[in-house]
């Protein structure tokens, strides 16, 4: 159902740190690079993070009308490394008090901000 999902970031060399190792580690490989946007593919799919110099922002805000979080799919056996290494790509781990379960019981999950506040929900399973 999902063609492709366009990011805009204030800062590509940071988004493509934190978005790149995100989406390496699931299983995309880096489809397309051009001077301000980079994309990585899996299948189908493809994820584009891109510094437009259309750009009327400087960060973005997932609780204010728009997009509020992407969520993926994660083998259940790969949440925790992938909680534990983010830090070090520029995620920080949301709910830590909740975590794993912060969308209710019965479903493992690990939610995580970048420094350009975008959220990633990683749904086990």
């Amino acid at each position: 159902m999902l063609h492709h999902l366009e990011l805009w970031v204030p800062d590509l060399g940071r988004a493509t740190r934190s978005w790149g190792w995100l989406l390496t580690a699931l299983g995309c490989s880096l489809h397309q690079s051009w001077e301000h946007g980079r994309s990585w593919r899996l299948g189908g799919v493809y994820v584009v993070v891109e510094q437009s110099p259309a750009l009327a922002g400087d960060r973005h805000e997932r609780r204010t009308p728009g997009l509020n979080h992407v969520a993926f799919h994660v083998p259940a056996g790969r949440l925790d490394g992938l909680v534990a290494e983010a830090p070090s790509h520029g995620w920080r781990l949301l709910y830590p008090d909740q975590h794993p379960w912060a969308g209710g019981p019965g479903h493992r999950a690990a939610y995580l901000e970048d420094a350009d506040g975008f959220e990633v929900e990683l749904v086990a399973g």
